[in-house]
């Protein structure tokens, strides 16, 4: 297995789950993580973001091809 690393922060759970269907439909390899910690009641998400994908180096433009695509903000 390719060793992961983070590929981008995600803003929100929906962005999460758009991105989750389509990296599942091109086959691409992923870890999505949230940042909610129940301990903490979510205060990392407040500061950190939602949570993040990663995966490996080979696959981040085309990760970040679909983010951008989702978010319309133009990420690179």
């Amino acid at each position: 297995m390719d060793k992961y690393e983070k590929i981008a922060v995600l803003d929100n759970e929906v962005e999460a789950e758009l991105l989750e269907e389509i990296l599942k439909e091109k086959d691409i390899p992923y870890l999505i993580r949230s940042y909610y910690d129940s301990a903490y009641n979510g205060l990392f998400q407040i500061t950190e973001g939602w949570g993040y994908v990663a995966s490996s180096k080979d696959h981040k433009d085309e990760i970040m091809q679909v983010l951008s695509d989702i978010t319309g903000d133009g990420r690179k």
